[in-house]
């Protein structure tokens, strides 16, 4: 059903370079490895350059994560990584050490590995509590911590938190209430507090910096992405369709050319939460897998209409209707998933391509003497 990569193309290593002795690292790793009861399903192998290597077992990886699919390794576990923070480390841990040489992870210390899950952690649980009200013209934020300036954009109160303020815009259950945020905007709101509480754990001064650059200006769209995230798999390179790490962020593009000219529908930002599930912000109880989140965008074509205006809208009711139809019948979930359960095609292109994209996206390095994170106002 879905397209595949030929395994022989991927490694499960991920290269971990230790500061100064590469045993001083192997020892870190492995007793980090022994507290998530990891230690003898990876190998640990030094090579030249001073790096430490370090790999999920082949049976192990062929068991878990066949084809480099990862999003039954939560069942295949025995994981619980909604109800155990352990457990979502886990997961994380295991999707890391799988991952396909396209990933290219190498972290120069133990350290930042260690923050690179952490941070991932951070914004899956994050995105698992946000729920806001979809609007792609208008936008609010919580006027207790937040203000807005044409030139400045959305920026925070002298005095407020950073994390407080993100966590009031995105999560009613701190705010009572839910703010109006495209979808794109709301996964940088959800990326920003898991590294800024990450900082808080391993880097208070960047912190700090953090805070004084929401005080100046809001980092947004294009900018956001080049100072925050690094992007992982590519068109002539891509990842395998079912391989996700908690806490990616990834699009799910709209195959349908007419009804991607719906303001809002020309795809969809998420983040994979682990357990199989992927983000939804305007449901939070109502997470999307991957056959949902592709039934959903299928029927998106059924559910445009332009208005007396001429404009393209959409009718949610009639994509609601269609999806329960589709999940009830085995048959049509297969047929759907056969036409949209495969890479997209590229951009303005809209030919035989599916829903799913080539890449991920996730932070880059955020401990002290390892960051390559520079903010623009405040450096």
């Amino acid at each position: 059903m879905a397209q595949t990569l030929n395994p022989s193309n991927h490694t499960f290593d991920f290269h971990c370079r230790g500061v100064g002795v590469p045993q001083a690292a192997r020892a870190g790793v492995q007793a980090y490895l022994d507290a998530l009861g990891l230690r003898d399903d990876v190998n640990l192998t030094e090579a030249p350059g001073a790096q430490l290597l370090v790999a999920l077992r082949e049976e192990r990886a062929a068991a878990w994560v066949p084809r480099g699919d990862t999003t039954s390794l939560a069942r295949t576990l025995g994981l619980d990584p909604v109800g155990k923070p352990e457990d979502l480390e886990r997961e994380t841990v295991v999707a890391m050490l799988a991952a396909p040489r396209v990933c290219g992870f190498n972290y120069p210390s133990l350290e930042e590995f260690l923050a690179a899950v952490q941070v991932r952690c951070h914004i899956a649980s994050a995105a698992r509590r946000t729920q806001l009200a979809f609007d792609t013209v208008e936008a609010e934020r919580p006027a207790d911590c937040w203000t807005y300036d044409e030139e400045r954009g959305f920026t925070i109160l002298p005095g407020k938190s950073l994390i407080t303020s993100l966590q009031k815009a995105t999560q009613p259950d701190v705010s009572g209430k839910l703010y109006s945020f495209s979808c794109y905007r709301a996964t940088e709101y959800v990326i920003l507090l898991g590294i800024a509480q990450t900082l808080a754990e391993v880097n208070p001064p960047l912190l700090d910096r953090l805070q004084r650059q929401w005080q100046t200006k809001a980092v947004m769209s294009g900018p956001f992405h080049d100072v925050f995230l690094v992007e992982f798999g590519a068109m002539n390179d891509p990842l395998p369709p079912g391989y996700y790490v908690p806490g990616d962020r990834l699009w799910f593009r709209n195959p349908d050319e007419p009804s991607s000219n719906v303001p809002g529908y020309e795809g969809s930002w998420v983040f994979y939460l682990g357990g199989g599930e992927f983000s939804n912000f305007w449901k939070r109880d109502q997470h999307y897998t991957l056959t949902t989140k592709c039934v959903e965008i299928y029927h998106w074509r059924h559910g445009a209409y332009r208005d007396a205006a001429g404009q393209w809208q959409m009718d949610e009711n009639i994509v609601e209707a269609r999806m329960r139809q589709t999940l009830a019948d085995p048959a049509e979930v297969e047929r759907v998933l056969r036409q949209v359960f495969r890479l997209r095609d590229p951009q303005g292109v809209y030919a035989e391509g599916g829903c799913i994209d080539s890449s991920r996206e996730c932070p880059r390095r955020l401990c002290p003497t390892t960051s390559d994170i520079v903010l623009p106002d405040v450096e």
